[in-house]
């Protein structure tokens, strides 16, 4: 995905659903202050220190840490665009450390520097030493629509600074309309890298000896989903031993009734071709904002890597609407991720196979304070004695006969205002409209995804936080993030359903402290 951060300007310190500008809570226990306003500064999710990001880029294991790069803009505020390439480094992913800017933006003739990835070279097969980390990410330099190139850029110290390889492209455009997000994987069977590059409808599929020379072989279309975009090709092995081949990319499903996040299939690779087990794309997530996503490898704590888990992180954003956020006004800063999720390949009951997600288990490390509040009997709506604008809710809901049943999440003192999470009949769903939605067209506020009602019981694990919401349904087989704006003072919580009675049971709320 592209670079260009354009903002969209205004006053005030947030954007109500009507598009009506509303005036930040002040005095919110927790909040940090900044130019007299409420902070809206998640308390456990990755926000950029100052200005603007969006893509995140493959995280990498180097000397014992995680390495995560992303798409950042420092001009954000002046109006100005264009993106770099910026680092933070985590040995949990719930905690990061801010290491700057590592390949920077305007510094050749090729301006500023979009999506990519990032590897190890071991082998020395680019030349730059053994260990070496090498980026390819696209840059446009006219900014047209047949410019977009990859160019290689990297690093001797570790990756926390890179050199460019010269000012020439690595892979020259054919002269295609889109023509981006290159993500290189090695290909250790057959001694050579293999890179999955964005070409509108297409994945396209590239050989590479050393990452300066690439030669084409082949592509996987799908059309109907928008312009694909962040390819993204791993294997993985479900708890019975079989092992999949996956390929992803984030899509614009919206048009065609489908999520706006990460699409993907499982299926094989050859090293020159994938092909799928089924024409159509699952998705990893239902939500409208888990976009630019990617997914890396576990590393053990011995530095194996871990073939049963996989990592994924997704920016908590939209470009429908990416550029209006209260968050600017508050702290200074418009860029928030997903909280880092555990990603497993699982078997279902008809043979086939899909991925379920988590969130990441280190962020059981930083409970600050757990709220166990028991089996709950509720009929119609059931206010609770808790408060909190960051914090996890799980419990499971069982029920003999109902319509829906499901929780308020940031509800208003008055009950007007809140997200609401739950089931209805035959789907799940995750639904902001009764809040401060950044979706001024009033389209994107709820999402779904399959419910089975005769289970009659679901189980729903849900990260609050400042500005967003996270939702795991039944073990991570679905999950729905959305970035929501409510207000600081919006710090309620209710159980509900509609047309019966159900229990919650072993309901927990846990606050974490990062």
């Amino acid at each position: 995905m592209g670079g260009i951060t354009r903002r969209a300007l205004f006053a005030g310190s947030a954007v109500g659903a009507a598009g009506a500008l509303l005036p930040a809570a002040a005095g919110t226990a927790g909040a940090r202050p900044r130019n007299g306003c409420a902070s809206y500064r998640a308390a456990y999710h990755f926000t950029v220190p100052e200005q603007w990001k969006n893509d995140p880029q493959r995280p990498v294991w180097i000397d014992g840490a995680y390495h995560y790069y992303y798409l950042h803009n420092a001009d954000y505020l002046s109006g100005a665009i264009g993106t770099a390439w910026r680092l933070a480094t985590s040995t949990d992913l719930v905690s990061f450390t801010d290491r700057g800017i590592a390949v920077p933006k305007d510094t050749t003739p090729n301006g500023d520097v979009w999506s990519g990835s990032a590897v190890v070279d071991t082998e020395n097969t680019a030349g730059f030493g053994a260990g070496a980390v090498v980026v390819l990410a696209t840059m446009s330099p006219h900014d047209g629509p047949s410019d977009q190139a990859q160019y290689l850029y990297y690093s001797t110290d570790g990756g926390r600074t890179f050199t460019p390889h010269g000012t020439d492209p690595v892979l020259p455009n054919p002269g295609v309309r889109d023509f981006r997000d290159p993500k290189i994987i090695r290909d250790e069977e057959r001694g050579r890298w293999v890179m999955t590059l964005a070409e509108n409808d297409k994945v396209g599929f590239y050989h590479s000896a050393d990452l300066r020379s690439w030669t084409y072989v082949g592509g996987f279309v799908k059309s109907g989903i928008g312009v694909l975009e962040c390819p993204d090709l791993f294997r993985i092995r479900a708890g019975d031993g079989t092992a999949k081949w996956v390929l992803g990319v984030s899509a614009n499903g919206k048009g065609a009734g489908l999520p706006n996040t990460y699409a993907y299939w499982t299926g094989s690779f050859d090293g020159s071709a994938f092909t799928a087990d089924a024409e159509e794309p699952q998705w990893l997530d239902h939500g409208w904002d888990w976009y630019g996503a990617v997914t890396f490898e576990k590393r053990m704590a011995n530095g194996a890597l871990d073939e049963r888990t996989r990592y994924a992180i997704g920016w908590l954003n939209n470009w429908d609407y990416a550029h209006i956020t209260p968050t600017i006004d508050s702290d200074g800063f418009n860029g928030t991720d997903s909280i880092v999720r555990e990603i497993t390949l699982k078997r279902a009951a008809d043979g086939t196979y899909h991925l379920a997600s988590r969130p990441v288990a280190a962020l059981d490390r930083y409970v600050s304070r757990t709220v166990p509040l028991g089996d709950l009997v509720v009929e119609g709506t059931r206010a609770l004695d808790y408060r909190g604008t960051a914090y996890e809710l799980t419990c499971e809901i069982t029920w003999d006969q109902l319509t829906g049943a499901g929780v308020q999440l940031r509800r208003s003192p008055d009950g007007v205002r809140h997200i609401d999470a739950g089931v209805h009949r035959d789907y799940a769903y995750l639904n902001r409209r009764p809040t401060v939605s950044p979706d001024l067209s009033g389209r994107w506020q709820e999402s779904r995804s399959p419910f089975d009602p005769a289970r009659r019981t679901v189980s729903l694990r849900i990260l609050v936080d400042r500005t967003s919401v996270e939702l795991f349904l039944d073990d991570g087989r679905y999950a729905h993030a959305s970035a929501a704006f409510p207000y600081l003072v919006d710090t309620g919580l209710a159980l509900f359903t509609v047309d019966g009675r159900a229990v919650f049971r072993n309901t927990v709320i846990r606050e974490f402290q990062v």
